[in-house]
C-alpha cells in the first residue's frame, strides 16, 4: 500500500465526516445564535429556552438528512470495497 493512497483514502474520510457533522451542526449553530440574540435582547437568562430549540433542531436536521447521510456513508463504503485490489497489489 503506497502512502499515497492511504493519505486519499484518509482525506475522503475526513471529508465525508466533516460534511455530515456540518449538516447537522450548522442548524443548530444557526438557531442557537438566534435564541441567543432574542434573550439578549429581552434579558431572559432561562437556559431551558436556548436547549429546546437548539435540541428540535437537531432532531429535526438528523431526520430530514438521515438518508443522505447514510447514502453517503454506503456510497463511500462501496469506494473502498472496490478500491480493495489497489491497496493490496
Amino acid at each position: 500500500m503506497s502512502p499515497e493512497t492511504f493519505v486519499d483514502i484518509f482525506r475522503s474520510a475526513l471529508w465525508l465526516v466533516t460534511l455530515l457533522v456540518s449538516a447537522v451542526i450548522l442548524p443548530s449553530l444557526a438557531v442557537g445564535l438566534i435564541v441567543s440574540i432574542f434573550q439578549a435582547a429581552t434579558s431572559i437568562n432561562e437556559q431551558t429556552l436556548s436547549f429546546l430549540p437548539r435540541l428540535l433542531v437537531t432532531l429535526g436536521a438528523l431526520a430530514v438528512g438521515a438518508h443522505w447521510g447514510f447514502e453517503m456513508l454506503m456510497d463511500f463504503f462501496y469506494e473502498l470495497v472496490f478500491q480493495i485490489p489497489q491497496v493490496i497489489g
